[in-house]
């Protein structure tokens, strides 16, 4: 398979994450899988071969720093930068009248700023390679008034307003940006919630096909838009909720 160049993709080492690395990987490219721990893609299944273009570092998303740092050593894997997955995130809930100040910061420490800082960091890479391609992973909480969840839900709209913005500046150096929403996903970190109890009876009133989606069916897509030779296709916020997101 020829090689296509290193992607770079964010909180690579679990979940949705994970996925996304392994399917670029399958893809052809080299995939620089940034977590705090520095460890490899944890996918069942995953093939040897995919697994062998993945390569670990260790990497604070929340430090520019450290940002810099790994993604100038994902710069020596060989090969022009391809692209960048901001996919880290946090997840923090309570009621908006006592919401600690520290942990609302935290979220958009992580889950904003972060992808801020990442494509500041990644835009002379993809500069000196011709162009490319940052997919940021946002919510469709972002469109959505969700109680106890003020945090989350505005650090994920800033998140297609970043795509937005550097979608428009950007669009003449060749870098296309696009913003992908998944709703409630599946992963090994929310499984026993989702396959029972209050949350899986919820989404199955609200969900038109009545069952969350998977880290493959977001990896999926990612890899899609790697894939596809769609030069016009960017700023966009593409929703993969099931519907959910719509239904009335």
């Amino acid at each position: 398979m020829a090689e296509k160049g290193t992607v770079i993709v964010t909180g690579a080492s679990r979940g949705i994450g994970a996925a996304i690395a392994i399917a670029l990987a399958e893809l052809g490219h080299t995939v620089a899988c940034l977590s705090r721990r520095g460890e490899l893609p944890a996918v069942q299944g995953a093939s040897a071969e995919a697994l062998a273009r993945c390569k670990s570092f260790t990497c604070d998303v929340t430090s520019s720093d450290s940002l810099r740092d790994a993604f100038a050593e994902a710069a020596k894997l060989g090969g022009p930068i391809a692209g960048l997955v901001n996919n880290a995130g946090v997840h923090l809930e309570g009621p908006s009248a006592s919401f600690p100040r520290d942990e609302y910061e935290t979220v958009f420490a992580t889950n904003t700023t972060s992808v801020f800082m990442s494509c500041q960091h990644i835009y002379p890479h993809l500069v000196a390679s011709g162009g490319g391609l940052i997919i940021n992973i946002g919510s469709f909480f972002d469109k959505l008034g969700v109680k106890r969840n003020l945090a989350y839900c505005a650090s994920k709209a800033a998140v297609g307003a970043i795509t937005r913005c550097l979608a428009v500046e950007w669009a003449g150096k060749g870098i296309r940006v696009i913003d992908v929403a998944p709703g409630y996903i599946m992963t090994d970190l929310n499984k026993e919630a989702m396959s029972a109890g209050p949350l899986r009876e919820y989404l199955e009133k609200r969900i038109p096909g009545r069952t969350p989606g998977t880290s493959e069916d977001v990896a999926t897509l990612v890899k899609a838009l790697f894939q596809a030779d769609s030069p016009f296709l960017s700023g966009e916020t593409i929703y993969i909720d099931g519907a959910q997101g719509v239904a009335h």
